[in-house]
């Protein structure tokens, strides 16, 4: 096929708020070694995106001004070296920028077939979610069957998608959300509990349920008060795992007697700015351990909206809203 030399695409119009939002267009990326290039059938929104049009969290060096982490689509390019994958395999991908356009370039390795239960429009929504929770929740957090696991946010693309893997798994899941509705939204997907933290201080919830032993493994994005909160259910030798900050990442005092006494651990992690060679890593354990799962409709990506890409305003305003339940897609008519 004969490829277009001009697409569209979306950039930010300096720092601020979701009016710098520009649909223009740009060159056509070309597939460097190692790489292909995917025609954008649908590109994921996240909170990283909204970050980085206010000023933060900036593509590594080397990556597209575009913004966007994850894509589905058809490959459409082979760079050099890529004999894994085929020109028209139908794909899902994790990006370091550039989602948001009709063409965008992915690491081979980073690339993953869409599963036989998901739309390829809907497999936009997998990877970013996924590569988080897989990485953060089971490798890096160890969850275990029997555990019992709180997620912050339960209504979240990350918290939609924790819920589901941690309950496939075997795990008792406690989730917080901010309303009835989003809470009963949660226990489809899983949630053994689910807590309003707008009506219930979760901190008295999860130690009446536990009878004072608390979980064992907290998934949280919040961070600032919520880190003396956390550890105040957090069981002996459980683990907290921080991947954002909706309040501050900058904590002034911090008691850490508890975390002796009962030898936790803290950890944390971001994913864009890591190798190649460790996001593939997680990208192989998704293939084996997860992927199955979705190709039985076991878990599922949560779609809750859909927008063209010359919405992208639109799609921004949702997910600062926190009105959405599940994902926020991008979709080009490709």
């Amino acid at each position: 096929m004969t490829l277009p030399t001009m697409m569209k695409q979306i950039h930010f119009d300096g720092a601020g708020g979701a009016d710098v939002i520009r649909v223009g267009e740009a060159p056509v990326p070309t597939p460097g070694a190692g790489t292909v290039l995917i025609e954008v059938v649908a590109a994921g929104v996240n909170r990283p995106d909204v970050i980085q049009r206010g000023g933060g969290y900036a593509p590594p060096p080397g990556e597209s001004d575009i913004p966007g982490l994850e894509v589905s689509g058809r490959i459409v390019a082979l760079g050099e070296g890529v004999d894994t994958l085929e020109i028209g395999d139908e794909v899902c991908a994790l990006l370091g920028s550039g989602g948001y356009a009709e063409y965008a370039v992915a690491a081979a390795p980073l690339c993953l077939p869409v599963p036989s239960a998901v739309s390829l429009q809907d497999a936009g929504g997998l990877p970013e979610n996924y590569f988080t929770v897989f990485d953060n929740v089971f490798l890096r957090g160890g969850l275990k069957a029997g555990e019992k696991f709180l997620v912050h946010g339960g209504s979240s693309g990350i918290g939609s998608t924790a819920i589901q893997l941690a309950h496939a798994f075997g795990a008792e899941v406690f989730t917080t959300a901010g309303s009835a509705s989003k809470c009963a939204f949660c226990r489809t997907l899983g949630a053994d509990h689910a807590i309003d933290y707008k009506t219930d201080d979760f901190v008295d919830v999860i130690k009446a349920i536990t009878k004072k032993s608390g979980v064992n493994l907290i998934l949280d994005m919040v961070g600032g008060t919520y880190l003396q909160r956390n550890i105040a259910i957090m069981a002996m030798e459980a683990r907290l795992v921080q991947i954002a900050f909706l309040q501050s990442g900058i904590i002034e005092k911090l008691d850490f007697r508890n975390v002796m006494m009962r030898r936790l651990v803290l950890t944390g992690s971001t994913l864009r700015a890591r190798t190649l060679e460790q996001k593939a890593a997680v990208a192989r354990g998704l293939r084996e351990k997860i992927w199955p799962l979705l190709d039985t409709g076991t878990v599922k990506p949560i779609i809750h909206a859909t927008f063209p890409l010359s919405a992208a305003r639109q799609a921004h305003e949702m997910m600062e809203s926190s009105s959405h339940l599940g994902k926020i897609l991008l979709v080009t008519g490709k």
